[in-house]
């Protein structure tokens, strides 16, 4: 097993309209309005912006995402990810039930840690980073949620 590689999925059940949802989502420079562990979002071009990520415990995660895929009509948006974590995420977002109005942001993650400190750590943190990542997308959740509900 290699310690350092990891795999995340969550789903996000939000009441909005999966548009709006995928609106909000596809404007990542915005996300430090909503989701507070994303502290900086930077844009490099027009494809591509560096984050800065701190969650819980007390590092700083420094992210280069360069846009793979952003299609509105499919809802879906992917990325490739460099610097301190490697690999890519991806969103899809879709109704959740016929006809509610609502929506299901379905994320999923593969990274490598790169950052040499994390990497040190890998075997006796491992379940610290799982409970941080869990942490920072719950609060991502919420934040995104009373974003759509005009909060």
């Amino acid at each position: 097993m290699d310690w350092c590689h990891y795999r995340f999925h969550a789903v996000w059940s939000l009441p909005a309209a999966p548009d709006a949802v995928f609106r909000v989502l596809a404007r990542p420079d915005d996300y430090p309005h909503w989701w507070p562990q994303v502290r900086e979002a930077t844009r490099l071009g027009e494809h591509s912006g560096t984050l800065r990520i701190r969650s819980v415990l007390p590092y700083d995660l420094r992210i280069t995402a360069t846009e793979r895929r952003l299609d509105p009509d499919a809802r879906v948006l992917e990325a490739e990810l460099d610097g301190d974590l490697t690999g890519w995420l991806s969103w899809r977002v879709v109704p959740d039930g016929a006809g509610t109005g609502a929506a299901r942001a379905v994320y999923d993650q593969e990274v490598e840690v790169r950052l040499p400190l994390l990497r040190r750590l890998a075997v006796p943190g491992r379940p610290f980073f799982r409970a941080n990542h869990a942490l920072m997308m719950r609060s991502g959740r919420k934040g995104l949620a009373a974003l759509l509900a005009g909060g």
